[in-house]
């Protein structure tokens, strides 16, 4: 989607104010279901719509399309007028700017987030963002994670937590090219050979062979291959002589490879 310029508009005519003024305390005096009622909201919706992109352009250059953001103020616009009212002495724009405000807000917090993380991580992400920038005027260099702990008056490890979630806010493309060259793309940088998975099914026969052994057969690999004892220990711990221990260790390894052949 191409986003396009939006200049904010004015909207300080007091006889156009007047009229929208006067057309959204016409909707809320009237009942939803008069015969006049759609006719006369489109009316005050279209008479207020210049406020509701006054409110938008305050958004736009953040990343998102200009277009997106105008039909957000523009819902929220919609929803302040079927909400409003005049029975309660509050003006609509004092009730419709908080409206498209927050609705302008959401969008940005469950709409822009590559990865979808708590609500608590967005805000802090925001506080850190605000603090940052406001402690890099102060101080004249760029806070450390200390001073913005002190600063927001929460631990440093809550920041570092805020810090890491905020990398979720935007995505890096698998087909983004990487190197000097430009030639390869991050996909490629990401997998690595696996050595352990052709050691799988190894692993998993190995089980039922080792039950073809007799128990000493048994002991004395493992005594070898687990316990990294000599032959020479080995034999002193089964009362038989090194050489006997060569042999047995010999036949063991014999009758696994033969059973993991089949």
């Amino acid at each position: 989607m191409t986003t396009v310029a939006v200049a904010p508009p004015a909207f300080t005519d007091p006889q156009i104010l007047g009229d929208a003024r006067d057309l959204v305390a016409a909707v809320a005096r009237l009942s939803t279901r008069h015969p006049a009622y759609p006719a006369l909201r489109a009316r005050a919706i279209e008479a207020w719509l210049s406020l509701a992109r006054h409110l938008a352009y305050r958004y736009i250059g953040r990343g998102e399309p200009a277009e997106d953001l105008l039909q957000v103020a523009a819902l929220g616009l919609v929803k302040a007028v079927d909400r409003y009212d005049g029975s309660r002495g509050v003006e609509f724009t004092t009730f419709a700017v908080p409206t498209i405000v927050g609705e302008l807000k959401r969008h940005f917090r469950d709409r822009t987030w590559s990865v979808r993380v708590p609500r608590r991580l967005q805000e802090l992400r925001s506080a850190i963002a605000e603090a940052d920038n406001d402690l890099t005027h102060r101080l004249g260099r760029r806070p450390t994670v200390a001073d913005l702990a002190e600063d927001l008056r929460i631990g440093v490890e809550e920041v570092i937590e805020g810090m890491e979630g905020a990398s979720a806010y935007t995505a890096a493309s698998l087909s983004a090219p990487t190197g000097a060259d430009g030639e390869s793309d991050l996909a490629s940088t990401l997998g690595v050979e696996e050595r352990g998975y052709a050691l799988v099914d190894l692993r998993l026969a190995l089980g039922p062979a080792l039950d073809t052994l007799d128990e000493r057969e048994q002991r004395i690999l493992a005594r070898d291959f687990y316990g990294n004892l000599t032959q020479r220990q080995i034999a002193e711990l089964e009362g038989i002589s090194q050489m006997h221990v060569s042999r047995l260790r010999t036949r063991a390894l014999a009758k696994l490879r033969r059973y993991l052949e089949i």
